[in-house]
């Protein structure tokens, strides 16, 4: 693990605590539950100066089974209208939806292959082009993926079966 990263990670965890319950915090990811959903979250290793957007990624499973395990990502950047936004997890490379300066999967299938391929890789980024036609990347480390990936899904889980408030 980098330096300084497990200091990102807990201030990552402390601001998303402000808006729902931390569930699980560790290597470069945290799970957590925000009432009506429940996300497993990891902001890029490329920390947006305060004027500018901060990358982040995820896996959110909803209170129902709608959107469980989605895929998204806040991008560093706006993409062009016309680009491509590709997630690349280890060497599999995944097209991306996007509206504005957010990226989903494309369905059950593909968030599926994500989760899987997220599971297997040490590191995955987001690559496009900007307004101006300027390739980006946003670099993410999986190390505590998986586990902040089945943290959110069974926190979602238990809410869902009435286990849990």
């Amino acid at each position: 693990m980098k330096p300084g990263l497990p200091f990102l990670l807990i201030a990552a965890a402390t601001a998303a605590a402000a808006r729902g319950t931390v569930v699980f915090a560790g290597g470069a990811w945290a799970a957590i539950d925000r009432g009506n959903a429940c996300e497993a979250l990891s902001r890029s290793q490329r920390i947006a100066p305060r004027d500018k957007v901060q990358a982040v990624a995820g896996v959110t499973f909803g209170s129902g089974r709608s959107g469980w395990g989605e895929f998204h990502a806040r991008l560093s950047r706006m993409p062009r209208g016309d680009a491509s936004v590709m997630l690349e997890v280890g060497d599999q490379p995944f097209l991306l939806v996007t509206r504005g300066g957010w990226a989903w999967s494309r369905g059950p299938l593909q968030a599926q292959a994500i989760i899987a391929a997220m599971r297997e890789a040490p590191a995955m980024r987001v690559e496009s082009r900007d307004e101006r036609g300027v390739r980006f990347s946003d670099p993410y480390l999986l190390d505590g993926a998986p586990t902040a990936i089945d943290a959110a899904a069974a926190r979602c889980a238990l809410r869902s079966a009435g286990k849990i408030q």
